[in-house]
């Protein structure tokens, strides 16, 4: 029998964010295949196949930045649940971002959990609800 493939698809315009997201992935052996998209348009572009290779199979899961050029993470979001083969891919944002507007924003866009940057699994006891969302992150891609 063989594995399905679980892909990952990282919105990240912050170069360091996205060494030091597949840096904790892999310290926690998530060897699932990062696909890194630097803004919302390229990130659809990827999931639509459009002027570049198209993801394939579609992410299990995005982990999703809100502030980035182009078209930010919320503007992204909101596109994404307007199309029905993406629309049910949990969404993780990912931002250093307290705003409440934002988190409202999220919510109303049926996000999956929120995270507060800097990504690190060793200060999870500092932050209930960030601890719950990388817990059923990780649940959601051992599972496909």
């Amino acid at each position: 029998m063989s594995e399905k493939i679980v892909n990952i698809l990282l919105v990240e315009d912050d170069y360091l964010d996205i060494m030091n997201v597949e840096r904790e992935l892999k310290k926690i052996s998530i060897t699932h295949p990062i696909h890194v998209a630097r803004n919302g348009r390229e990130a659809l572009s990827m999931l639509r196949g459009d002027g570049v290779a198209k993801i394939s199979p579609a992410p299990s899961v995005i982990l999703l930045d809100i502030n980035m050029p182009k078209m930010n993470g919320l503007e992204f979001l909101a596109e994404l649940r307007t199309e029905p083969e993406f629309s049910h891919i949990p969404v993780f944002i990912m931002t250093t971002s307290n705003e409440d507007t934002d988190r409202l924003e999220a919510q109303r866009l049926n996000v999956t959990g929120y995270i507060v940057k800097p990504l690190s699994f060793d200060n999870f006891e500092n932050s209930h609800s960030s601890l719950d969302s990388f817990s059923l992150f990780l649940d959601l891609i051992k599972l496909k």
